[in-house]
């Protein structure tokens, strides 16, 4: 067991922890999440031993082995496989089929494991990296943000894996469905403490946000009965009689401790601007052919879409396979080698793509590149987006030039919020952000009227959102009509293990389509028989009404008919007779019209409610 106890952690005049304390125990895999700057990286790097806290202790058990992913690039091994086994535990010539499997996992191929590790690209060193921390089999394995350097399919493997790793684990990422399928319990670094739950990261928000809702009404309460004390006081302060009662009433002031209110966390806000669009289409794309050079296979080929309103296309596959550039093409950044795209003339396209981040003015402040974004774009509306970007204040101020990725990305982000358009182009805009960041970006994404094309390996957000997909598999790219969901179901990914397709789905998104339509068919039968035994009792009660009120209406007509009868031949007696039968008919007939209305009533009540709980278990 890990226990950590008082620690504290400050740079500068920023306090990140506060006399912080928690246990990590046997076979726990822990999500940790937080804000961007709340001090997630710090402290995996201070149980690293790579940072010392201010005050505090850190208790690690002898021999304890952490298992840390690095970002720095170190090979010593001529061969990828070899650079791999550095790492194994027992012998690597009895063992390097182990390595061979986490290598697949990760995306290398069979001919990747004899070429030299300094070949590859920077993502795939950083997977050779993770490689290494994993075939390690450490006591605790660290993971920081593993999703950036990883394609779905790479992602979707490690899932897998970390969902049958027997030790402990510490993950951080932006990627929630990733965490809350991996990890036993979520820890948060909120307002400089620690809290930690059993449980997936809905868990702990819920409960963050309801001792917040809490503390706040109780602060609000206390600060009521406060004035009330100090307005008595100062009322009777000076009448001599009331003295012991003012005095005990000034002590029990001075004992009363006072809530201080919670101070604002900001928050990333996005409200993407719409411009009206008229027609039914966007754009054509038509046969679209591309390569980056004559000798190099196609990224696509023949490749047609349609582009209408309020579509959300995601853009899926392995990484360096065409997704990006497919984005810059319809963005005009690439040109064809053939094919053609054909757009509405007013169409007003957005892009933000990683390769942009480089076309930011770095002698430009973060309001000034805001502002460049639109000519209509009010000052006012320019400081607001940056207030939105968590650039408040002065911070608008700051010249690109000294801004962080993450900054940039988000001032990238703020010049996407300032321009109105019609279709927004986002190449894996969920990089730099934080957990709460993404979800906040996923609800604007929900909300923007016009139609998206997104390139991400986020599953959360393709299950969220898509309705149709490019997919780049075997080799070739191909249009998907359908959800993400329906693609997993009816398709899947090339080489991925049989038992991991379409199974592993978390609860924020859907259980696989098979169970949901057994439990759905369940259900259903069982609301189905549930209605019937409410509403089989008071349709036959109505049905046995509305026999007798029938049987009464014609006794009533006959009585009235012999009644005109017996007045024309002026039969005196029957006509009293048929006039006590006539005041006996109608108040009966009344009342059991009474009846029937009402459960005619409790009938359409009962029979809307049913319809509802039916309605609402097709739609879940």
């Amino acid at each position: 067991m890990i226990k950590v106890e008082g620690l504290s952690k400050s740079f500068g005049s920023q306090v990140l922890f506060n006399d912080l304390s928690f246990t990590i125990s046997p076979g726990e895999k822990i999500g940790l999440v937080g804000r961007n700057g709340f001090g997630k990286t710090t402290l995996l790097q201070m149980l690293l031993g790579q940072v010392e806290p201010d005050s505090g202790e850190i208790s690690i058990p002898r021999n304890y082995r952490f298992g840390y992913l690095q970002q720095q690039i170190h090979f010593t091994q001529d061969t990828v496989i070899k650079e791999a086994c550095l790492d194994l535990r027992e012998d690597a010539s009895l063992n390097s089929w182990k390595v061979e499997k986490i290598l697949a996992g990760l995306g290398f191929i069979r001919e990747d494991l004899q070429r030299h590790p300094q070949e590859f690209s920077g993502g795939y060193q950083i997977r050779l990296n993770l490689a290494k921390v994993l075939v390690s089999d450490p006591d605790l394995l660290l993971l920081d943000e593993p999703n950036n350097y990883l394609d779905i399919i790479a992602i979707r493997w490690l899932v897998n894996f970390l969902k049958n790793w027997k030790k402990e684990l510490l993950l951080i990422t932006h990627d929630r469905l990733f965490m809350d399928e991996v990890t036993t319990h979520t820890m948060i670094i909120h307002r400089q403490q620690v809290r930690k739950v059993k449980g997936g990261t809905q868990k702990v928000y819920q409960q963050i946000a309801l001792e917040e809702a809490v503390h706040e009404k109780t602060r609000l309460n206390d600060e009521k009965k406060r004035k009330q004390l100090e307005v008595f006081i100062s009322r009777f302060r000076a009448k001599a009689r009331l003295g012991g009662l003012v005095q005990s009433r000034v002590k029990m002031l001075a004992k009363k401790e006072q809530l201080k209110e919670l101070g604002k966390i900001a928050n990333l806000e996005f409200s993407f601007r719409y411009a009206d669009f008229p027609a039914a289409q966007m754009l054509a794309a038509h046969n679209l052919t591309f390569s980056y050079n004559q000798t190099a296979p196609w990224l696509m080929e023949k490749l047609s879409f349609n582009i209408g309103r309020q579509e959300r296309i995601c853009v899926i596959g392995k990484n360096g396979k065409g997704k990006s550039t497919l984005l810059r093409i319809i963005a005009g950044e690439l040109p064809l080698c053939s094919g053609s795209i054909k757009q509405h003339p007013i169409l007003k396209t957005d892009f933000f793509g990683q390769t942009n981040l480089s076309q930011l003015n770095e002698q430009k402040t973060v309001f000034e590149e805001i502002m460049s974004a639109d000519a209509d774009l009010l000052p006012q509306q320019a400081r607001s987006i940056c207030g939105g970007m968590m650039f408040g204040g002065d911070l608008a101020l700051k010249q690109v030039s000294v801004l962080s990725g993450g900054e940039r990305s988000r001032v990238l982000l703020g010049k996407l919020l300032a321009t109105p358009s019609h279709l927004l182009l986002l190449d894996e805009p969920t990089n730099h952000l934080d957990l709460e960041s993404c979800e906040s970006l996923l609800e604007a994404i929900e909300e923007f009227p016009g139609s998206v094309m997104m390139v991400t390996h986020n599953e959360l957000y393709l299950h969220r959102l898509a309705t149709r997909l490019i997919v780049f598999d075997r080799g070739k790219a191909t249009i998907f009509e359908g959800t993400y969901q329906d693609f997993l179901d009816k398709v899947g990914w090339e080489n991925e293990e049989q038992e991991s397709l379409a199974v592993r789905r978390s609860s924020l998104v859907v259980k696989t389509k098979e169970d949901n339509k057994k439990n759905t068919k369940l259900k259903k039968a069982q609301l189905v028989q549930e209605k019937s035994q409410v509403l089989k009792p008071l349709e036959q009660e109505m049905k046995t009404l509305e026999t007798t009120i029938a049987a009464l209406e014609k006794e009533l007509h006959d009585c009235t008919e012999a009644l005109i009868q017996a007045s024309t031949a002026g039969n005196g007696a029957a006509i009293a007779e048929l006039s006590r039968q006539s005041h006996r008919l109608r108040p009966e007939i009344e009342n059991n019209y009474h009846r029937l209305d009402k459960l005619l009533a409790q009938h359409e009540t009962k029979s809307s409610e049913y319809k509802e709980k039916l309605k609402r278990l097709v739609a879940d």
